[in-house]
Order: structure tokens, then sequence, then C-alpha cells
């Protein structure tokens, strides 16, 4: 190598040197945010340096993750003022349509909820869900026109591991009017990313009364409301023209169901 060409590297390394000496504060300051668990962002910006240079001098340095933090809360645009106006006012409109519930309505709005989620299987009548407005109702229902004994109702819990279990207790408590002592060992389930991602962060409850004579009558109503008649017109043909697999566990059977195999 010639002479100006040793040179010309010897100026470069010294420069670089001073460089990396001139960054020696910034650098020290960097690893003490950093373990103080600001982000890596926060950390070049408030050093004015590059977010690349910010990650070299941190990247041995143990810190406790901060929870993320919100973005900036946007005012919604004219799409999403527009839709929840629609939502408030089928909400409203819904209000209107269904008003005060009479006695009978009462019932039959129950019996329609528990052939949608309750248990079929003889011998007990179970009713789950997560929704803690539908558990309510259901729990008003079963208690105002069955005659219940409370110790015999029960709690099933079904909570992600990770959620607390006390305040989910606390919840249903709440919701169903049913002592935490009546409340069965929960199942604690681990969430499988490949499956979903969305808890219910109080669980599923169902609500649990176990009875035959009580789950033959629900039955009985559930039946009785599948099979009613006379329907509005054209609802009775359109419920001839849909068919339910009886042999699918659960299903309930319905005006015109097909009672074959396929």
């Amino acid at each position: 190598m010639s002479v100006s060409g040793r040179s010309r590297v010897t100026a470069a390394v010294d420069t670089a040197a001073k460089g990396y000496r001139g960054k020696v504060v910034e650098r020290e300051r960097a690893r003490a945010l950093r373990a103080d668990a600001w982000t890596l962002e926060d950390i070049a910006a408030e050093l004015g340096v590059a977010k690349s240079s910010v990650s070299l001098w941190v990247r041995d340095v143990a810190f406790e993750p901060q929870p993320r933090r919100a973005g900036r809360r946007r005012a919604p645009n004219r799409l999403q003022v527009a839709k929840q106006a629609q939502i408030d006012e089928a909400h409203a409109a819904g209000r209107r349509r269904v008003g005060a519930l009479s006695e009978q309505e009462f019932l039959v709005a129950g019996v329609a909820l528990y052939a949608g989620e309750g248990a079929k299987t003889d011998g007990m009548v179970l009713f789950t869900n997560s929704d803690p407005a539908m558990v309510s109702f259901f729990c008003a229902w079963l208690r105002h026109f069955f005659d219940i004994d409370e110790s015999r109702l029960r709690v099933r819990l079904y909570l992600h591991d990770g959620l607390d279990l006390d305040d989910a207790v606390n919840h249903w408590v709440d919701v169903t009017g049913i002592e935490s002592t009546k409340f069965l060992k929960p199942y604690r389930a681990t969430a499988d990313a490949t499956l979903r991602r969305t808890k219910h962060v109080n669980g599923i409850v169902g609500v649990q009364y176990t009875c035959s004579k009580t789950h033959r009558l629900v039955m009985g109503l559930v039946r009785a409301l599948l099979t009613c008649g006379p329907l509005p017109s054209g609802v009775a043909q359109l419920a001839e023209q849909r068919t339910v697999n009886p042999f699918v566990v659960g299903s309930s059977p319905t005006p015109g169901a097909s009672t074959s195999r396929s």
C-alpha cells in the first residue's frame, strides 16, 4: 500500500474513533433509558440519533417491557359517524317496537332464548353464554316461571389462564344472583393462538339446575314454540322449506324437518 493510501486509511480510522468517542455520552444515556424500559423509538428521538445505533448500544440491556401505549385518538370520520348514528337509531327503534314485555311475551322470549342456547339433554336445565345481559335475562325467566330451589342452582365458569378468577366470579355473582359457594370448579383454558385470539375477560358461564321435571317442562315449551301455529302469512311456508338434520346433537325439530338420513 502506498504512503498516501496508508494515510487515507489512518485518517478514516481516526475519524471513526473520534466519532465513536463523541457518542459515548449518548450511548451511556441510551443504556440508562433502556433500563428504564424506554422504547428504541423514544430513545432515538430523545437523543437525536438513529434507531439502528440505539439498537446496537442497548442490545444487551435487560429491561421490563411496559404495556403498549394507546395511540392518539382520532376524531371519527364521516362514515364512522354515519354508522354510529344508524346503530343508535336501530337501538331506539328496537326499544320502541319491543316496548315493555307482557307476562306472555316474557315467557315466549325466554323459551326462544333457551331453544337457541340451552342444553337439550334430559335431566338438567343448562344455559351457557358469555353475554351478561342474556344470562341475567335467563336467570330472571327461570326464577319467574318455575318453582326453583335456589340451593340447587350451580354455575360453571370457563375462563382462560391469565385472567383474574376472583374478578370473574364476583362479576357472575352479580349477574346471576347465585352465591360464589355454588360455583363449580372452574375450567381454565389455555389459549391456542392458531384458533382464536379473543378472550372473554369474565369468561363464559353455564347456569345449571339439575331437575328432570323442570327440564322437561322447559323442553315442552320449546317444542310448543317451534310447532305453534298459525304463523303469520308466509312464515309457515318458509319454515317448511327449511329442514333441520335431526341427527345433529342439539338441533331442534321444526315444521317440515326431515326425519330421514340423506
